[in-house]
């Protein structure tokens, strides 16, 4: 590159000192911004420090940080004035990013101190200074919002992740508080900080040996007594159900224990240690430190504020809750999409806008060519209208048997009515998926469990329930006014004054505010997935740190 010099600010322009020291300086930024080499004049002080060039040459295909450091006119952070204060501050973060669920050989801080310590040219410093920079944006973006992109692990898993604004962090890091900036980078939601506690202590009780061996038994019912009580006893022991005792007999604090235990698992709550409540207790305890992993990356990728009044749905515990202003004021058991992969419902995030009071379901049409085509064939389905481009059309003089899923050129649809699949109301987010939560008719499916029986969308257990408590900000009479429109019979939209976030979530571990976690099942398989590529990523199950 051609050398940058005054010749040519002097002589016709005649500048004054003041003004060409003014020039000289813009032409030594340019310079800099041009990686190109300075000419400077005999006599001049150096503007630019070999650190500070070594500095803008690492940076210069970054435009974060190029800006960054452009702004301190590549002064480093690493090095000089404060600096010892902002390395020690972002070794102790990067000592602690295990206890996060993080990949910490990622970060490596030994390998950092020892970079330090061999660094003794400028050239080398200004590398190390923008490594470290470059590692504070990484160690910030996956604590922040997370190690993976979500959507590249499952498809199905469709959240919008908010990354952390680098810029600012940099800027606060450099000229603020440093132990401050690095603590505010994790969710600061509540049920992070629990999971944190949780992680910790199934990391103390793996250390001290697990949860000994598994109960071999099939089924012990209280007032047994023997070897399999024993077994029992001792596991609920060692996972914090029961305290110590050397009582062999089934008794009511053991069966206490059962129904504490079955509660925090979704299990039929019974005191009774049936079969499948001893497979869920012999559930790996490592199987359950993984999931709380899994659990913290996907707080990360929720990083974000919620709306004052939002609906939360677990696709994994199969329950919806309403929360306003942080408070839980609303729950309801739901049924979520089946455990087949085309069928399982979505992640997402959406805004409820209206419901559809006595709605008319337009079936999919993969519904429509999969299960309702054979019994049209068979003269059933007769509770469907058909509809052809020019209109509704008389199903008995259709020969079905001439169609199948490529050909079948009608639509279905159920009116209105006390059979319809879509129930009395449903609850609109217009989403991509065209999933919904709605009534339904098959009220009996709620009994189960394990509620994974839609084709996506999301059956509510108290839907008239649910839907006087979203119209009670707009409205004095909810009920009144809501069962006036259902009487008619007729299809109503009613919108909502107050949008309202509807957040679809898979969580399989969560902690109440009293500290018990709560584990459920991976219907989808989506947490294994997400953990083999936090594996992947480096993420280890640790040991506590003391």
């Amino acid at each position: 590159m051609a050398a940058f010099s005054l010749r040519g600010y002097s002589g016709s322009r005649k500048l004054q000192s003041g003004q060409r020291m003014s020039a000289f300086r813009r032409l030594i930024a340019a310079a800099v911004l041009a990686l190109a080499p300075v000419t400077i004049p005999a006599g001049a002080a150096p503007l630019v420090s070999p650190l500070q060039q070594s500095v803008a040459e690492a940076v210069h295909d970054d435009a974060t940080l190029s800006t960054f450091y452009k702004n301190r006119d590549f002064a480093p952070i690493w090095i000089g004035e404060r600096s010892a204060e902002r390395r020690e501050a972002f070794f102790a973060a990067l000592a602690q990013a295990g206890d996060h669920g993080l990949p910490a050989e990622r970060y490596d801080p030994a390998a950092i101190r020892a970079a330090i310590a061999a660094a003794e040219t400028a050239s080398a410093r200004g590398a190390l200074e923008v490594r470290m920079t470059r590692l504070l944006t990484a160690y910030a973006r996956d604590l922040s919002s997370g190690i993976l992109t979500p959507g590249e692990i499952v498809s199905d898993i469709a959240l919008e992740v908010s990354p952390p604004d680098v810029s600012a962090i940099l800027t606060a890091f450099a000229d603020g508080n440093p132990r401050a900036v690095l603590e505010a980078l994790r969710p600061h939601a509540v049920q992070y900080d629990r999971l944190l506690r949780e992680k910790r202590r199934l990391e103390v009780s793996r250390a001290e040996g697990g949860w000994g061996p598994n109960i071999s038994f099939r089924a012990i019912e209280p007032g047994s007594t023997g070897a399999a009580v024993v077994a029992l006893r001792d596991r609920l022991i060692r996972m914090g159900y029961l305290e110590r005792t050397a009582v062999a007999t089934y008794d009511a604090a053991l069966a206490d224990a059962v129904r504490a235990f079955q509660s925090d698992h979704g299990l039929k709550i019974d005191g009774v240690a049936g079969p499948s409540t001893i497979e869920t207790l012999n559930v790996p305890l490592e199987t359950r430190l993984e999931q709380v992993v899994v659990g913290l990356e996907r707080q990360r990728w929720m990083n974000k504020p919620l709306e004052p009044r939002h609906i939360l749905v677990n696709l994994a515990e199969q329950r919806a809750y309403i929360y306003d202003d942080k408070k839980l004021t609303f729950d309801t058991d739901v049924i979520v999409g089946s455990e087949e992969p085309d069928r399982r419902t979505p992640e997402f995030s959406e805004t409820m806008t209206h419901m559809v009071i006595n709605p008319t379901w337009y079936v999919p049409r993969s519904i429509a060519v999969e299960e309702y085509l054979p019994e049209l064939r068979r003269g059933g389905a007769r509770h469907l209208d058909v509809y052809s481009r020019n209109g509704r059309v008389d199903p008995h003089r259709i020969d079905f048997s001439r169609y199948n899923a490529d050909n079948f050129p009608f639509s279905l649809r159920q009116p209105p009515g006390p059979r319809n699949a879509l129930g009395r109301v449903k609850f609109m987010f217009p989403n991509r998926w065209n999933i919904y939560l709605h009534d339904t008719p098959a009220r009996n499916l709620f009994a189960n469990q394990r509620r994974t029986f839609s084709h996506g969308c999301v059956r509510v257990a108290r839907p008239l329930e649910m839907a006087y408590h979203l119209l009670a900000p707009q409205t004095d009479t909810p009920e009144a006014g809501f069962d006036a429109i259902l009487r008619t019979g007729d299809e109503r939209r009613v919108d909502l004054k107050r949008s309202i976030g509807v957040h679809l979530v898979y969580w399989s571990v969560w902690v109440e505010p009293g500290g018990q976690a709560n584990y459920r099942p991976d219907p989808y398989g989506r947490d294994q997935a997400v953990m083999q590529a936090l594996r992947a990523a480096g993420v280890a199950l640790t040991a506590p740190r003391s």
